[in-house]
């Protein structure tokens, strides 16, 4: 069976004036379709590195990353867009909402991007997803007028509006309350049961930890626990 994911003896260095920094060393590691998976361990340990590398917005200095059977470093520019478009979701912990577009637009935009779909279909898929993550009563709201959950809540659906088969979550969690925090893993916890959704965490929250199917320790770039 293909995995979601599969990195196999990956490493990532990044240099740093006249030395290097190995940021992960010798990463092997598979996902499975519909995996709810935390990628934990404290900060610097390479989390969002691995998370850069699967989303294909990185590339490793050693090693292979394939997303669904696919080799990434054989594709070029428009296959990576392409990727990204279609097969991956990302959500993270400073929201990256675009301010000056109310929630249908923001959730909306990744639509736009993908091509293919009319106003309507656009329009359906929206408020399908809005009523999903309980916000279509704020729909024509800025996302300045929202409070953290609610902005959090909007990032968990534009990340799905393309129906990707991974989604990647960096900290998502981490600028929300405990009990908010909560109820945005138990959204997401949802969906990858409902639509067998690939998610993939990077987090130091516990309270992520405790729903994950299956908990990746990092320390200093390396696997210590999977």
């Amino acid at each position: 069976m293909t995995h979601a994911v599969s990195i196999e003896h990956v490493s990532k260095i990044y240099p740093l004036g006249n030395t290097e920094v190995q940021a992960l060393h010798d990463i092997h590691l598979n996902f499975d379709v519909g995996e709810f998976t935390t990628v934990a361990g404290p900060s610097g340990c390479g989390k969002s590195t691995l998370l850069n590398l699967i989303g294909c917005m990185d590339t490793p200095s050693q090693g292979e990353v394939y997303i669904e059977g696919k080799p990434i470093s054989k594709l070029g520019d428009k296959e990576l867009t392409r990727l990204r478009l279609d097969k991956l979701g990302f959500i993270f912990q400073s929201f990256n909402l675009i301010p000056v577009l109310n929630v249908f637009q923001n959730i909306e935009f990744p639509l736009l991007i993908q091509g293919g779909f009319t106003s309507k279909e656009r329009s359906d898929r929206v408020m399908e997803l809005m009523d999903e993550v309980g916000l279509r009563a704020q729909a024509k709201q800025k996302s300045n007028e929202l409070s953290g959950g609610q902005r959090q809540r909007v990032a968990i659906a534009r990340a799905l509006i393309t129906r990707p088969s991974i989604v990647l979550a960096d900290e998502p969690t981490a600028n929300l309350d405990s009990s908010t925090g909560e109820r945005i893993i138990d959204l997401m916890k949802a969906v990858n049961k409902s639509h067998k959704t690939t998610f993939i965490f990077s987090t130091h929250d516990p309270l992520v930890m405790k729903h994950a199917t299956r908990v990746i320790r990092l320390r200093d770039g390396e696997v210590l626990e999977s």
